[in-house]
């Protein structure tokens, strides 16, 4: 996701509805314990995958939903959590048994008619229907499933999925999804990974998307409404889905995706899912684009290097995903270095340029927030992840020389594809590569609140 600006909003208290636990109950918890959202995720079970039936319609805002979650619990539960936001739920199970439940604030609390022993697979089938509520991020930033004068813009980083569907929040519960997107006949419906078929009744067309590669849940999508498509492949035979709201977007910049595929192949390692695209919508008040998985969406005409970025993303970000959100300098800096190489390769200014360029025109205020602590999650998406971070691995470029540095990029990728990495895991894995002592260098560049010394000073 590109920079975005940000504004604290108050945080919510979670008032406790349900009873102290007794000494025979097993309860997974109601949080993952990340530091910026303590309640997102839950304990005591793993997600496998996700089977979402939608049904929209944008004349009224309603939706309705019936989610299949198919998980395995990793503790014996006699009572475990979804993270839900709003909506009437009609009907709710456990393997097919009806379950109990009650609401929280984010939190579905469901207790199963039998419980569940650890290492049991078991299924929750959720049945459900409202106007979805927007969520609105600590920054005063929107998400989730938000409506648009002809559909739904739907795009979650990092707390929009619990408003349109029932999910473990968390990054570290990855999972694979089924989605079946029903919207009034003409309009399309697009969602992750690759399209399964097109089927309209009557009125209304199901649009069926597969996405089999691993997906954290803030990373799905279903946007819907009046798009011009183009489904294709690129010269290498990877599905491309481009979907463009004409007249207002163009899409023009589309053409930048299989040449960053290309190069980020070369550079990083294989692309990492089935199917790759991109959205542009008209949804200018959304005020930003985010990487969905396969098809990043654009609320505006996306520019050249938004789109590289989005690109970059695949990689950095939606195959290699941080474990907290604190570390999400993993995901944009990447991106944004992504953004400088891209441009070095293709015959414009180096990488090393525009570093020095953003170098120099910082002012000495700027250095005082190290990209590994932003503050707090309304600053979750303030620029030095993006920029500071991406100076880090120029930097470090320098440092360690590019035969090492290249190596790393592919090791890193490649040793952790499909899961999730903290900031310590990188500058380990850049200390075995390189065989270089970087405590001194990872000290300034990630936790120092100074100016750090360039490469070679």
């Amino acid at each position: 996701m590109p920079a975005r600006p940000r504004l604290i909003a108050a945080s919510i208290a979670l008032a406790a509805l349900i009873a102290p636990p007794t000494a025979a109950a097993q309860f997974g918890s109601s949080g993952l314990g990340d530091e910026y959202f303590p309640l997102a995720g839950n304990g005591g079970y793993d997600v496998g995958h996700y089977i979402l039936r939608l049904d929209y319609d944008p004349a009224t805002d309603v939706l309705d939903g019936h989610a299949t979650v198919r998980a395995t619990a990793t503790e014996a539960l006699s009572r475990f959590n979804l993270d839900f936001r709003g909506f009437a739920i009609g009907a709710l199970s456990v393997d097919d048994a009806p379950a109990t439940f009650a609401r929280d604030g984010q939190e579905l609390i469901i207790t199963p008619a039998s419980p569940l022993a650890a290492g049991q697979e078991f299924e929750v089938n959720v049945k459900y229907s409202g106007v979805p509520d927007v969520v609105v991020d600590p920054d005063n930033s929107i998400e989730g499933w938000i409506p648009t004068d002809d559909g739904a813009f739907v795009v979650n980083e990092p707390q929009g999925s619990p408003g349109w569907y029932p999910a473990n929040d968390n990054p570290r519960d990855k999972a694979t999804f089924d989605f079946r997107v029903t919207v009034p006949r003409g309009k399309v419906a697009l969602a992750n990974g690759v399209l399964k078929s097109s089927k309209s009744v009557g009125t209304r067309t199901t649009w069926r998307w597969n996405q089999d590669e691993p997906m954290a849940p803030y990373l799905a999508t279903a946007t819907n409404g009046d798009f011009e498509t183009n489904f294709t492949t690129t010269e290498d035979g990877l599905p491309l889905y481009l979907a463009v709201d004409r007249p207002e977007r163009t899409g023009a910049n589309f053409t930048r995706i299989p040449q960053a595929i290309e190069l980020f192949t070369e550079t990083y390692g294989p692309y990492p899912f089935s199917a790759a695209g991109g959205i542009a919508d008209n949804a200018g008040f959304v005020g930003y684009a985010l990487e969905t998985q396969t098809k990043a969406n654009y609320a505006n005409e996306p520019g050249s290097g938004t789109v590289v970025h989005e690109v970059a993303h695949e990689w950095f970000g939606n195959a290699v995903t941080p474990v907290v959100w604190r570390d999400i300098w993993l995901n944009e800096g990447f991106a944004r270095w992504s953004e400088w190489y891209f441009t070095e390769a293709t015959g414009g200014l180096s990488a090393a340029t525009t570093f020095r360029n953003n170098y120099n025109s910082r002012s000495t205020a700027y250095w005082l927030q190290p990209p590994t602590d932003l503050g707090g999650p309304a600053d979750l998406f303030d620029d030095p992840a993006y920029r500071r971070g991406a100076m880090t691995l120029q930097a470090l470029r320098e440092t360690i020389g590019e035969a090492d540095f290249f190596t790393l990029l592919k090791t890193w990728y490649a040793e952790n594809k499909y899961g999730n990495v903290t900031t310590a895991d990188f500058m380990a894995t850049a200390e075995r590569v390189s065989g270089d002592e970087l405590d001194a260098f990872f000290g300034a560049w990630l936790f120092g609140t100074t100016r750090p010394p360039l490469p070679g000073a």
